[in-house]
């Protein structure tokens, strides 16, 4: 009986604690009706081994060779050249991007790429200086692989490709639609080879500081560069559906 007694109090404690619950749960507000999120797309990597290898050698490579190189490109070019240098090449991008967006059958948009390729060409002396964007004339977005996903054909595997980088099976088609319909291709090969790796470099240096935020961001850089690069194509080509 002193047992009883003696634990009595631990027993009401707990009695009102558990009778009390339910009345301040019905104090609560009805949570809102929650709305079901769009599933993630699945990432689809059964080469993962093989992608890990290759994203190691592509590490080693930009270790050796790319960053010296970008540090050259960005310490000995003056930063006016460099600037004229990126505004040629994306001249030239802007073709494709105008390309791409007639084959998804945004007229508007093509008209707009194709204006800034004009203007630039013309006013800005061979694409040497961007007075397109000066005169209101936004550079636009777009490439084949994405041209491929608003036509219904899905990524695919991820692939790593040997010093290109991350890309999917749909996106190595695009880019092999990009190759055989560059002009460069066709030029001598000493010529084509030093225009597509002065491109290379300085798409690479100017995306230094996000590829600095990745290596310090994240414990596997594979896996984060894969979300990253996979929400980024996604992003594209919904984009690129909602404008048609």
């Amino acid at each position: 009986m002193r047992l009883r007694v003696k634990y009595l109090p631990l027993a009401l404690l707990v009695s009102f604690a558990l009778l009390g619950a339910p009345v301040q749960a019905a104090k609560k507000p009805a949570p809102a009706p929650v709305t079901q999120a769009e599933p993630e797309p699945e990432i689809l990597d059964p080469f993962e081994p093989f992608n890990r290898g290759v994203f190691m050698f592509n590490e080693a490579f930009d270790a050796v060779i790319t960053t010296p190189v970008k540090f050259l490109y960005t310490n000995l070019l003056p930063e006016p050249l460099r600037r004229g240098i990126g505004n040629v090449i994306g001249n030239l991008d802007d073709v494709y991007i105008g390309v791409n967006h007639g084959l998804q059958g945004q007229g508007n948009l093509a008209g707009n790429d194709f204006g800034r390729v004009l203007i630039n060409t013309t006013l800005g002396l061979g694409g040497l200086f961007d007075v397109a964007s000066d005169m209101g004339l936004a550079k636009g977005k777009g490439d084949y692989g994405v041209t491929l996903g608003v036509w219904g054909v899905g990524p695919g595997p991820y692939l790593v490709l040997p010093v290109l980088g991350v890309s999917t099976v749909r996106d190595t088609v695009g880019r092999g639609l990009r190759i055989a319909s560059d002009p460069r291709t066709y030029l001598e090969p000493i010529t084509g080879y030093s225009l597509s790796g002065a491109e290379y470099v300085h798409v690479r240096s100017s995306n230094s500081s996000t590829e600095d935020l990745i290596s310090s961001s994240s414990l596997d850089k594979y896996r984060f560069t894969r979300s990253l690069f996979l929400q980024r194509r996604d992003a594209l080509i919904s984009a690129a559906k909602q404008g048609n």
